[in-house]
């Protein structure tokens, strides 16, 4: 409203209500109101637009707070039984199995969580797992409190070095029998009898590979030495969906080239959508004292990419994924 029309208003006002419309209207464009309603109307829209992308790369981190809850809770423990620690050398077995049955819960809960082939997994004697690893390796927790709660035993595992660097973790790797992979480690934990599972993409799969699913394993066969050398069998193991439940930006060039360069994991990963986890147990691979390292490997790649192909519709789809909760039996062949 301009100045002339402002004093027209005014001068024009038949009564009080009138007169006091027409000064609200003059002050509104005199301090501008009526842009600061349009930028709030922007404002308002991008909230709407952006809240969604916010969402998906923040529940990653929930995922990050729950271990740093897990870690928590076995600092708590730890103190209330320091006492029987003299005494017991099972100190841990009832913080292992809280913990196991709170991750088993999540993954019931949010991802409607199932494993197939569980009577695969001996319950006494070693065996080592391979599996294909997703952006997070949530599925894999699952596995591991699954062990825990079926067989009643732990499963070691096999990590990358940079998780040994992450502050507070220390504690939480050691009561789950995490170490970082030297095989001389490997082939001592399988020859004492214990689960250990491995992924032989690692990192480099969990970053770089996509909703196609393929296997990154390069020219690795450490694995596959460690059975031989260890004399047990290869279970191989394949989660549906896991690319759909988060995903990495991995795909874009300047990712790749920080991990080239520096080895460090930048990428960013998000998603957390609650779609359908189903893990696929294969058939045990038994130690063949015929065949090399290069070949098992080989073989036990096979075996993984085996499953992928009879679980998994390539390329995944969140939707789908998502959809998949609805179903109420899988048929698994």
């Amino acid at each position: 409203m301009s100045d002339a029309g402002n004093q027209s208003c005014l001068i024009g006002a038949e009564d009080a209500v009138s007169f006091l419309v027409c000064v609200f209207h003059a002050l509104e464009e005199w301090a501008g109101l009526g842009q600061v309603e349009d930028y709030l109307s922007v404002l308002e829209y991008l909230l709407w637009v952006f809240t969604p992308l916010a969402i998906v790369f923040i529940l990653p981190f929930l995922i990050v707070i729950l271990l740093y809850l897990s870690i928590l809770f076995l600092h708590v423990y730890k103190r209330k039984n320091q006492l029987r620690e003299a005494y017991s050398n099972n100190l841990w077995d009832g913080a292992r199995k809280t913990l196991a049955t709170l991750w088993d819960g999540h993954g019931a809960i949010w991802h409607g969580y199932e494993i197939y082939g569980m009577e695969k997994i001996p319950d006494k004697g070693p065996a080592l797992i391979v599996y294909y690893h997703g952006a997070i390796p949530i599925d894999y927790y699952y596995f591991l409190a699954n062990v825990i709660i079926q067989k009643g035993r732990t499963c070691h595992s096999v990590a990358d070095h940079f998780l040994f660097k992450i502050p507070g973790f220390k504690l939480l790797l050691e009561v789950f029998s995490v170490i970082h992979g030297p095989q001389e480690e490997c082939v001592r934990a399988l020859k004492s009898g214990h689960l250990l599972g491995i992924s032989p993409g690692g990192v480099r799969e969990a970053l770089f590979s996509d909703e196609t699913y393929p296997l990154l394993w390069g020219k690795r066969k450490g694995f596959a030495q460690v059975a031989i050398d260890s004399k047990v069998p290869v279970i191989p193991m394949f989660t549906q969906n896991v690319r759909e439940g988060f995903r990495s930006l991995g795909t874009l060039r300047f990712f790749r080239w920080v991990y080239e360069r520096f080895r460090f994991p930048a990428a960013p990963v998000y998603g957390g959508f609650p779609v359908k986890f189903r893990t696929f147990l294969g058939d045990p691979i038994p130690y063949d004292p015929n065949i090399n390292a290069t070949e098992l490997a080989e073989k036990v790649q096979q075996a993984v990419q085996s499953l992928i192909d009879r679980h998994q519709q390539i390329p995944g789809n969140v939707l789908r994924a998502l959809l998949e909760r609805f179903h109420t039996k899988y048929k698994c062949d």
